[in-house]
This record gives C-alpha cells, structure tokens and sequence, in this order.
C-alpha cells in the first residue's frame, strides 16, 4: 500500500528524501531561505501529523499508517551528506541594489554611482539575462510628475548599464511614481530613500 503525504507549507525551503534501503522512509528537513527566514510544513499521513516549524528540524515518515516522527534537530553535515547535491543545485537567489537620486533629477547620487561595478560584477557572475530595473520617487511635487521622474530614473539606470556592456534585451523597466515607498510619509515629504531606483540581477 503507498504511503499517503500531505504536505501544506509557507514561504521556507525544504528538502525531501525517499530512502530505498530494505526499510523505506520519507525525509522532511526544513531550511532557512537566503534571507534567514523560516516558514513551517506541515507533514501528515494516515497515522497523524506533526508541524516543522524550526531550521534544521526533521521528521521522518516510515510507511501510511505509521505518525510522523517528532521533529528532531539533525546535524548541519548530516544535512549535506544527504541533501548535498540537491542543495548545490539550487539556483542563485536574486541580487538586489538600491540606488540613491538627487532631488527632483535622474542623476545618481555619488556614493550609488561608485555602486554600478559592483551590480556589473553580479550580472557578470550569475551570467544573468534577467534585470528588473524600478524607478520610485518621494512625495514632493505633483503624481503626474513623480511617476515622469521614476520613470526617467529607471531608463537612466538602463541607459548607464547598457553602455556598460549589458544586453538591452536582458533588462526590463518600470516606474511606480511615489506610490510605493521604501519610508512611508505624508505628502509633500522629502526623504532620499524613496527617490530610488531598484535593481534585481537574477
């Protein structure tokens, strides 16, 4: 009779083996995503059911109508001897940079211009064709306005990568205006961490 799993998770990474030895036995480990954070899963068969909730926690399932085994912490070698190849077949997680405007222009500040070899380096890396390049403004001056100066500060930043040696083709762009901002604040705020551009090399 085949064992039965129901698995309902949240935002996490996990890895799952199926032994073949002479006793079968289906692993579930959870893992931290790239961020640090941890989601749970929740693994369940005819015999019951238990909740990983924790990195590096396992539980084990032997056969349908047998519980799932307590979750117990295994150890972070054992964890590669058994998922080792599965993990380093992982792709690259994204790379995100944000990039700093002057007021009111599409002109980077200094310090955000000295970042554009560092996001070539990643591009170069990852041998990325894919670069999502979002334009965003503060609250000061009128909507219509601001959505025209995210849009500016997003074709400059293509414009910039472009002459750097990057495949127009590999980068797509938007502009979200002042409508989603890294710091909320009322209208007519100014806060240099909203007038931005982000950049993702995946």
């Amino acid at each position: 009779m085949k064992s039965r799993i129901v698995l309902r998770i949240s935002p996490f990474i996990f890895l799952f083996l199926v032994s073949c030895a002479a006793a079968p036995k289906n692993l579930f480990v959870l893992l931290p995503d790239p961020d640090g954070k941890t989601g749970q899963i929740v693994v369940a068969n005819q015999g019951g059911t238990q909740v990983i909730d924790k990195p590096g926690y396992v539980t084990e399932i032997r056969d349908a109508a047998t519980p799932p085994t307590p979750p117990r912490l295994m150890d972070k070698k054992e964890i590669e001897r058994l998922f080792g190849t599965a993990l380093s077949a992982q792709p690259v997680p994204p790379a995100t940079y944000i990039l700093y405007f002057k007021t009111g222009a599409a002109e980077l500040t200094e310090e955000s211009a000295k970042r554009l070899p560092e996001i070539l380096a990643a591009i170069a890396e990852r041998k990325s064709s894919d670069l999502s390049v979002v334009g965003h403004s503060d609250t000061v001056g009128a909507k219509e306005k601001n959505q025209e100066i995210s849009y500016n500060r997003a074709q400059r930043v293509k414009e910039i990568l472009v002459k750097m040696g990057v495949d127009p083709r590999a980068i797509s762009t938007e502009s979200h205006g002042e409508e989603n901002p890294l710091v909320k604040t009322p209208d007519e705020v100014t806060e240099p961490r909203n007038r931005r551009v982000e950049v993702t090399v995946r």
